[in-house]
């Protein structure tokens, strides 16, 4: 049965399997609905399974449709980069929806940038946000994820990479702070009130610390969050120091009553980088989204 399976057929696996209903899928393939549902049971005979199953008042995919979503995805990049290397793509007619996985703390900055910059040309494209899970670049390589924004070094020969931007890391307390009132405050200083550090991985322990103790001081961490959005939203509702990036704190900080300052230790600049699987550097889809997400956020 699997010789029944054609690339149409694929196409709608992939949509039905984003958008959890025939009729969703429908739309967004610009089929009729008995059309997507007669594809849908050739589907069902060819895989032998019954893919999406009554949950409720809603449709879920079954474990056999979630292991070889991935796969059909990652297929259908790859014929699209055949078809369309070296084509123009018409951006403006673009449907087609980039999940991209992304750190917290750089969502709240770059998420709106992006998807203006895309809306404002491609209409007919979504942004799918997903949190960050693990680093895993399996999810890269089979097309579950199309993009990874995040902190990191350039990984396995298959993946690619381009540096987004560099910045500081920058103190931040709530602008009634007695803190706030210091344009420049010493280590010392910080180390007199208590701190929030925010780390995926529950550590209280960070470059200011090493920076601290080569000075002789010590800092007193109150709390551990696991991402910098959070801490931000901590220390603009308590008496805490933050240590977060400097185009959050520069975005959020002031309507939510927060001072941010230079903080007096060397600390490593935070790189971002943008990271995708090989097969997707023809894609001129791909690579037109590269392109707009790095001038957005230039």
């Amino acid at each position: 049965m699997y010789g029944d399976l054609d690339l149409n057929l694929l196409r709608v696996f992939d949509a039905v399997l984003q958008e959890g209903s025939v009729t969703a899928a429908a739309e967004r393939l610009h089929l009729s609905i008995p059309a997507t549902s007669r594809a849908l049971g050739r589907l069902r005979r060819a895989m032998n399974d019954p893919i999406l199953v009554r949950a409720g008042r809603g449709m879920v995919p079954t474990p056999f449709a979630l292991r070889t979503a991935p796969r059909v995805r990652s297929l259908l990049d790859e014929a699209s980069a055949l078809i369309s290397a070296d084509r123009e793509v018409p951006v403006a007619e673009l449907n087609r929806t980039f999940t991209i996985r992304i750190n917290d703390g750089v969502a709240a900055t770059l998420a709106t940038a992006a998807v203006e910059a895309v809306s404002a040309v491609a209409p007919g494209v979504t942004l799918r946000f997903v949190a960050e899970g693990s680093e895993s670049t399996e999810a890269l390589r089979d097309g579950s994820v199309d993009l990874d924004i995040g902190v990191g070094e350039p990984g396995a020969p298959d993946l690619r990479t381009a540096p987004l931007y560099r910045e500081r890391l920058v103190g931040i307390v709530r602008a009634d702070s007695p803190l706030g009132r210091h344009r420049r405050p010493t280590l010392a200083q910080l180390c007199r009130y208590p701190h929030v550090s925010a780390s995926r991985r529950g550590r209280s322990r960070g470059p200011l610390d090493d920076a601290l103790e080569a000075a002789g001081l010590h800092r007193h961490v109150a709390a551990v969050v696991p991402t910098f959005a959070v801490a931000v939203l901590l220390v603009a509702s308590s008496h805490y120091v933050g240590l977060v990036p400097s185009r959050l704190a520069e975005q959020y900080g002031p309507p939510l009553g927060i001072r941010a300052f230079p903080v007096g230790a060397e600390l490593p600049a935070v790189e971002v980088r943008l990271s995708w699987h090989a097969r997707l550097d023809a894609d001129p889809a791909q690579r037109w989204l590269r392109e707009t997400i790095r001038a957005a956020v230039g």
